[in-house]
């Protein structure tokens, strides 16, 4: 019988065959070369690496090229399925009945029900736009929300029952029963400046903007360039920690090729827990 790991294991697999099927492709006529369409063409040590990365994946056949908007939107989905294979091997560490969803409004769960109302109230009053703007309007790529307990799993309150009657995980609390988010993941293919930059603005935008627990907020990416994944990955206080789609073959590829100043940086970024593997993703939500 496969034990969790075994089929954590396997769904890892499946998830790299699929983005090398899907998402990667060759990309032809670069200034330094053939290289991966995930490489910066300009920068020799994003081509080599991607090239050495990508030919340690599962899998023989790389996809037909896609626009930039699409590689990036087919990552996003292939992680869903990833996290909606895995997360469920969790259940006897982290019960509950969850949900997962792309794109969600952030409004429609427990801690974050409020900016519903502030949408509203500045939908029907223009000039308080430019007061409160929509920077607290955020739509994770991925997000993983876990509904409250129904009356059959806590039992039935009694009437005028003083006890945790304000408890967002006990359905008919004060809360109204909204889903508590859980998670938000950020999906970035690749990573330039300014997407790191806005994955940093949205996860402080979700720490500020909270009434309640603050969710798990992570973000997911197959650049590979470890100094690009450093932008993203140092410092602390906005993002709990970086996963990288194959980051134990980044590590053979970035060796196999003798850089050391992208070995260096992602010794560190690993050693000081700041990137992990895809697969140590489901475990680390299920704290």
């Amino acid at each position: 019988m496969k034990t969790i790991l075994d089929l954590v294991t396997d769904s890892r697999t499946t998830y790299l065959k699929t983005l090398k099927n899907r998402v990667f492709a060759l990309k032809s006529s670069g200034k330094y070369g053939d290289t991966i369409n995930i490489a910066d063409v300009d920068n020799r040590s994003s081509c080599s690496i991607a090239m050495a990365w990508t030919n340690l994946l599962p899998g023989k056949a790389l996809g037909k090229p896609k626009s930039s908007q699409t590689r990036g939107n087919v990552f996003t989905d292939v992680c869903l399925g990833f996290l909606k294979e895995t997360l469920p091997l969790m259940k006897d560490f982290r019960p509950g009945t969850w949900e997962w969803e792309t794109e969600a409004d952030i409004s429609r769960f427990d801690q974050y029900s409020h900016l519903g109302l502030l949408r509203r109230i500045t939908d029907e009053n223009p000039n308080l736009k430019t007061i409160f703007g929509e920077e607290y309007f955020i739509r994770p790529d991925i997000v993983i929300a876990r509904h409250p307990l129904t009356e059959r799993e806590y039992g039935r309150r009694q009437a005028e029952s003083p006890v945790a009657v304000h408890a967002p995980l006990l359905e008919g609390a004060c809360g109204g029963g909204a889903a508590i988010l859980h998670a938000s993941i950020s999906c970035k293919l690749t990573i330039r400046s300014d997407r790191a930059q806005n994955t940093r603005t949205e996860a402080l935008n979700l720490m500020r903007n909270r009434k309640g627990n603050t969710p798990h907020i992570v973000a997911l990416t197959a650049e590979p360039l470890p100094s690009r994944i450093a932008s993203l990955a140092l410092g602390m206080g906005d993002i709990d920690c970086v996963y990288h789609a194959a980051l134990h073959e980044l590590q053979t590829a970035v060796t196999s090729l003798a850089n050391e100043d992208q070995m260096d940086i992602l010794e560190t970024l690993i050693s000081g827990r700041r990137l992990r593997d895809i697969s140590d993703l489901p475990f680390d939500l299920a704290v």
